[in-house]
């Protein structure tokens, strides 16, 4: 199933200080993930993540 996703850009806790990431979130379920960096490739990381995390064992596949 294509879900869509809601991502935000957001300052997130890195091990130096605060690193700029993405917070993306799954419009079905409202599970959501943070990851480092706003590129596009840290988007699909989170969209792998959340697809290995789902809370309802579902294997989606998240659109932005």
């Amino acid at each position: 199933m294509r879900v869509p996703i809601d991502i935000s850009e957001e300052d997130l806790d890195g091990d130096y200080g605060t690193v700029p990431g993405l917070i993306i979130t799954c419009t079905r379920c409202r599970h959501s993930v943070e990851v480092f960096g706003t590129e596009d490739n840290s988007m699909k990381r989170g969209a792998v993540m959340l697809r290995d995390e789902c809370p309802l064992d579902e294997d989606n596949f998240y659109a932005a």
